[in-house]
């Protein structure tokens, strides 16, 4: 695995990230709090990705098929990161932030708060910790 100063810095995006969408979230703006939410679920995913691979993902495209084969190549990156991951992708990044659709408001509200969950576990799947 590999732990460069450019992992660590992914997932400190991603902690900023997160913490601007709570921000956001404390602000009734639910659809930028979305878009940071999957910003920080991206960063995440892309630090997971340069730990296993050795190699950052620079496209949605590569961060989907990147996790997507490492999920094939290890049962706890399918089990705990591909479902909230195509989550965050659909319902905070494609239907509320681009399409403005984001309702039910608790449940999107809830897919924010859970992106810390989320990167929590792709910084113990990558043997990071900050």
């Amino acid at each position: 695995m590999v732990d460069t100063p450019l992992v660590t810095a992914l997932f400190e995006d991603a902690w900023v990230l997160y913490a601007d969408a709570i921000e956001e979230l404390q602000r009734g703006k639910l659809r930028n709090a979305a878009e940071k939410a999957w910003g920080a679920t991206k960063r995440a995913t892309d630090a997971l990705i340069l730990t296993r691979t050795g190699r950052e993902p620079r496209t949605s495209g590569q961060t989907d098929q990147g996790l997507r084969i490492l999920g094939r190549r290890d049962p706890q990156i399918e089990q705990r990161l591909l479902g909230p991951y195509s989550i965050r992708a659909r319902f905070l990044h494609g239907r509320c932030f681009y399409d403005g659709m984001c309702e039910p408001e608790d449940a999107l509200q809830q897919d924010v708060r859970d992106t810390a969950n989320y990167i929590r576990d792709a910084q113990e799947l990558s043997d990071i910790s900050l």
